[in-house]
This record gives structure tokens, sequence and C-alpha cells, in this order.
């Protein structure tokens, strides 16, 4: 979402060259081009104005640090109050001493509070909770057995009851479940509207009343623009809400709007929804949305996120046959997938320092790695373990089973035997030769 905002400030930057001694109008320039790029990103205006003046305020005059040039020094105030206009710090979910803890997610209709409240149900479980959904929308069609289906796929149980019950009723229900059945998280997914009406929030009134909830979040759609300031404002006047929920952020609108609503509301923002899939949830970080922001990746997400779907003992086998040079094609599919299970691979690079910027326009889709791993498919058992055996009819048999031309087989198992290569002197202290013979080609 925040690509082109990234890209503009990035080129701000490169254009920064000078030396000893920030002067006035160098940090004046540089200022007047990172308004005009927060503004045409939809952030808010007295954000921007309070933001620049911060800036100025600690660029103009001060000596840059010994290691660093003006612009690395701007950059880096620059960064420091991004953060505290992201907030600062991270604000985490708070649970009740005594549990069921009581989660009680609003927003208007459309925002993803659905599919928010199946995220959040299963990164707790990842965190050893063990939470239970409630259906507390009676309004919107289907909207209980679309909890229903999202509940099954992440095995957390779902209380849903017949409209007419009401949402309250619906509520302590599931409360009551909760104690039951020794679940610790209860998550009201409430009803919302297309507009903030009196009804809506008379109705989340009396849920607040009936079920004491431990954390209220608000669902904020990001592509919603500066619509989401003031309806977040006016929610949190009613409900006092204690953290923000910002999802789409996968999307490609300009996305200002989210990266204001702290400054101008007051509320943290605490998790956010980076795409479709139900762990697709992150918390909320300033410092790492800062760093992915001014385009410096976020290297502490990746390792979270590699950490998250890498199992630790086949890993340590991995590294076993990376140094006995005995890696198969059964390895590298298994590698292939553990990659997809990541997201998607924009995404991913985009987390390495200084990567993003370079593959901007490149086709990083997940098609390669399924024609890659349609080849491997095809090949039988003795080919997998032993690539060397593949002449040309076994080759032409593969092209066959899987639609990939001879020619691609070959150049596939030749990056392959390469990759295998520069792996084995990397894994048995070869690096310096095997770096300099991969460096190069990676500017090709």
């Amino acid at each position: 979402m925040f690509e082109d905002l990234s890209d503009k400030l990035q080129a701000i930057f490169q254009r920064l060259r000078s030396s000893g001694r920030l002067r006035e109008e160098d940090v004046n320039e540089v200022l007047r081009e990172v308004r005009i790029a927060l503004l045409e990103a939809d952030v808010h205006f007295k954000v921007v104005k309070e933001l620049v003046t911060q800036i100025r305020e600690r660029a103009i005059g001060q000596e840059v640090m010994q290691s660093l040039t003006p612009a690395q020094h701007v950059i880096k105030i620059i960064n420091e109050q991004l953060i505290q206009l992201l907030g600062g710090t991270t604000t985490a979910i708070h649970f009740a001493p005594q549990p069921p803890t009581v989660v009680m997610l609003c927003g208007l209709q459309g925002s993803g509070k659905t599919t928010s409240a199946a995220k959040l149900a299963a990164m707790l479980i990842h965190r050893g909770r063990s939470p239970i959904l409630v259906a507390c929308d009676i309004y919107r069609p289907a909207a209980a057995q679309q909890l229903k289906v999202l509940g099954d796929q992440i095995g957390v149980p779902v209380v849903a009851l017949p409209p007419e019950t009401g949402s309250v009723e619906i509520a302590k229900s599931g409360i009551k479940a909760a104690h039951e059945k020794g679940r610790d998280i209860v998550i009201l997914d409430t009803a919302g509207r297309l507009h903030i009406d009196e009804e809506m929030m008379a109705e989340l009134e009396r849920l607040k009343a009936a079920t004491h909830p431990y954390e209220i979040l608000l669902v904020v759609d990001a592509m919603t623009g500066q619509d989401a300031i003031q309806f977040a404002s006016a929610f949190h006047q009613r409900l006092a809400v204690d953290g923000l929920v910002i999802t789409k952020l996968d999307g490609d609108a300009r996305g200002g709007a989210a990266l204001s609503i702290r400054a101008v509301t007051g509320i943290p923002v605490k998790l956010i929804g980076v795409g479709e899939k139900t762990d697709a949830l992150e918390v909320f970080h300033p410092d790492r949305m800062s760093s992915r922001i001014l385009g410096m990746g976020d290297v502490v997400s990746l390792i979270e996120k590699v950490e998250s779907t890498v199992n630790a003992e086949k890993a340590a086998a991995l590294e076993k046959k990376l140094r006995q040079n005995d890696l198969d094609l059964n390895d590298f599919l298994e590698q292939l997938q553990q990659i997809q299970k990541m997201g998607p691979l924009d995404q991913v690079l985009g987390m390495i320092p200084g990567l993003g910027n370079r593959l901007k326009g490149a086709a990083l889709e997940n098609v390669q790695f399924d024609r890659q791993a349609a080849i491997i498919y095809s090949m039988t058992p003795e080919e997998r373990r032993n690539p060397a055996v593949l002449n040309g009819s076994r080759k032409r048999r593969i092209s066959v089973g899987c639609g990939v031309s001879v020619q691609e087989i070959n150049q596939f198992l030749k990056q392959f035997d390469q990759m295998r290569q520069m792996v084995h002197q990397l894994a048995g202290g070869g690096k310096a030769k095997a770096l300099k013979q991969f460096v190069p080609r990676l500017g090709r």
C-alpha cells in the first residue's frame, strides 16, 4: 500500500547531496518534497504539518554524525519522527487476570470484522491461547455462516444462535460456552452498518454493558481514506476504543489515512491485516512500519516469518545435507513449499533492506515456483534423488507430464546444480570464493 510513498521518499533522499553541516536550505528543500509526498499519500494535513515542523527543528544546524552522510542523517531523523507519529512503541492486546478475556470487534460493514475475528483467533492459537468465536451480527445475511466456515478452517468453536435471540443474549451465551469449554478468549464479531447511525452505536453500548469486554478493537479498512479518521473518532467517543485493527494494508490504495489515525484520534494501532488468509494478521510495530515506508526493509519481521514456517529439525537435517553436498530435488521442493507458506514473494522480498526498490516492476509471482514444482512432481523418486540420471528420453517424458519445454527443464537443472555447488561452498567454509563467483551474477 505504501509503495508509491516509499518510492517518492527514496527519490528525495537520493537527491540530497551535501556534506558537513546541514544547511537550512537543504533541509527546507527536502521537507518541501516530503510534505508533498505525504499529502499525496493521503496523510492528514495537520499530521503532515506537525511532522514536518518536528523534523525541521531537529535537522537544521545539527552536525552530521561521524559515520553518516547528510542524507543518512536526515533519513534517521525522519525515521525517528515517523515512528513517533505511528505510536512510538508496540501496543499489545491485554488479557484479563481472570479468564475468559472478552474481546469485542466493532466497525463499519465491509471493514473486515468477521475475517479479522478469525485471524485474531488463529494468531492467539499460535500463542497458546484457546479462543472461541461468537457471531453477534444478526443483521448481515450469512454473517454467522461465514464465521462458522472460518472457525472450521482454524479449528475454533463458533457460537451462533438464531437472529431473533438478539446480539446481547448471543454474546452472553458465548461467554457461558467459554466457561463450559475452558476457553480463555471470547471474540465477539458484532454487526456494522454502511455508515454510523444511532441504532448501531446504541446496540454496541448495550453489548459493552452486558459483556464488559477487556478489549474493544475497532476494525478500520485502510482503503477508506480520510473518512476512517472521522468514524474512528466517533466510535472512540461512544465506546472508548482500546485499539485499532487496520485491514487491507496489502491493497493498492494510498493508505496515508492509516498513518494518520493514531496521531489524530490517540487510539493505538494494535494489529494490521496484510492478506486474505487466516494467518495474514500481524502485530503492529511502529518502527518496522516506518522502516518499510522509508524503503529500509523489515528484517525482524522476516526472521519471525521464517521462524514461524520453518521446522527446526528439518532445518538441521537440511544443513547436514548441505555440508555433505547431498542436496536433492526433494529437498529443493520442500524449500519451495516453505517459501510459499511465508506469503506473496514480493512482500517477503520487500522486507530485505534495499531489495524492494531493486525488484520494483519485476514479475514476482509464485508462478515460477509452481512451474519448478511441476517439473519435480513429474519425476520419479529415483530422478528426484539423483538428477544425474536424467537423459534426453526422461526429460521428454517429464516435459509431457508437466507442460514445460525440455529447454526450460535443462535450464532449471543447471540452476539447481549451480545453487547446490554454491551453498555447499558456503556451508563448507569456502565463503569468500563462493561469494566472488555468485555476486557478479546478481547484477546480470
